[in-house]
């Protein structure tokens, strides 16, 4: 599969970013979430719970690099950086409706997710909805 430069900087910058994040969180959990005014204690049953979806993440973010050298990994790849990256925002504006307004800190990261979600589903939306004889298909392009 090949990939143009747009899904190449998608995969990327969501690759990067994903890696990024869930690495840090997983080293350093008290210092990403002080980040956001959020502090955090030494239990380590709460430090587990962050750093388990944190190494999760991480591994997404490898994943959407990987796909954009190696062709068999691509349509993974589109699909992990699309799941979270409109996952994520997806959960933050629940905490908002359901849980008030967070600090500016997350209402950036908010931002971030925002933009590198638009940037994915504009990246990939050939391959989404593709059409075949007028009928929309959710179907990579080959």
């Amino acid at each position: 599969m090949t990939l143009t430069l747009l899904e190449k900087t998608a995969l990327g910058l969501s690759g990067v970013t994903a890696l990024g994040i869930g690495a840090f969180i997983l080293a350093a959990p008290q210092a990403f979430y002080a980040s956001y005014g959020i502090t955090l204690g030494d239990g380590a049953s709460l430090l587990s719970e962050l750093r388990a979806p944190a190494a999760g993440l991480a591994v997404f973010g490898a994943l959407m690099l990987a796909g954009i050298w190696r062709a068999a990994l691509t349509p993974v790849a589109i699909t992990a950086a699309l799941t979270v990256f409109l996952a994520f925002p997806a959960g933050r504006i629940v905490g908002l409706a359901v849980d008030g307004m967070p600090s500016g800190g997350i209402i950036g990261a908010l931002g971030i997710e925002l933009a590198i979600a638009a940037l994915c589903l504009t990246a990939f939306r050939r391959r989404l909805w593709r059409t075949d004889r007028g009928h929309a298909t959710a179907r990579p392009a080959h």
